[in-house]
């Protein structure tokens, strides 16, 4: 790709300097008068990948952010913690790898119920927002991540979240028998489904 003109470069960069929240390309080009900004964002990418702080994509959307091996510099000492429940830990999981997904598609996965609260949680916390409703009878709300989501835990998309394999190999899935996989599928035992007693 050629290399952006100086002058925009500078407009590019300063543009996200002074942006409240992180932009598009499409938005930085709006606010430049329409000018492709895509080999002057490549430009900047590169020129700040060794320095203090990086320009990085989240979710499609451009911003500057401190480079993670000097984060800790920045912190302050009283820093405050935010620690989600195990349901809300769960609920997260399962609307950032089933997204755009239901209160009821929620519960199934769970298997329990799910507190209006928990939603309420991450939807505070800025990772979870309603993403519509789904054109079925009683059209139910439904749940999808956000750039805040991606932005928190270094993602530059969904892609980037770890496979079945992945978690397997860090030791964060419990083996699971064949028997329950069938009991979540279909709601039968393996029994059952035989035509033998329960």
């Amino acid at each position: 790709m050629a290399e952006a003109p100086d002058g925009l470069v500078r407009a590019v960069e300063a543009t996200l300097f002074a942006a409240e929240a992180p932009m598009t390309a499409e938005a930085i080009s709006a606010h430049l008068n329409g000018i492709a900004v895509a080999a002057a964002l490549d430009e900047l990418q590169a020129h700040y990948a060794s320095r203090g702080i990086h320009l990085v994509e989240r979710g499609g959307r451009w911003h500057f952010e401190t480079a993670s091996d000097l984060a800790h510099l920045l912190r302050r000492e009283r820093e405050e913690v935010r620690r989600l429940s195990r349901a809300a830990t769960e609920v997260l999981a399962i609307v950032a790898y089933h997204e755009p997904v239901s209160r009821a598609e929620i519960e199934a996965i769970r298997g329990v119920q799910t507190a209006k609260g928990t939603l309420d949680v991450l939807m505070e916390a800025g990772w979870v927002r309603v993403a519509g409703r789904r054109e079925v009878p009683g059209r139910p709300v439904i749940y999808a991540t956000t750039p805040d989501f991606l932005a928190h835990f270094g993602l530059a998309s969904l892609r980037e979240l770890p496979g079945v394999d992945e978690m397997r190999a860090a030791g964060l899935l419990d083996p699971v028998d064949d028997d329950m996989i069938q009991v979540v599928i279909t709601g039968e035992s393996g029994r059952a489904a035989d035509g033998d007693p329960d």
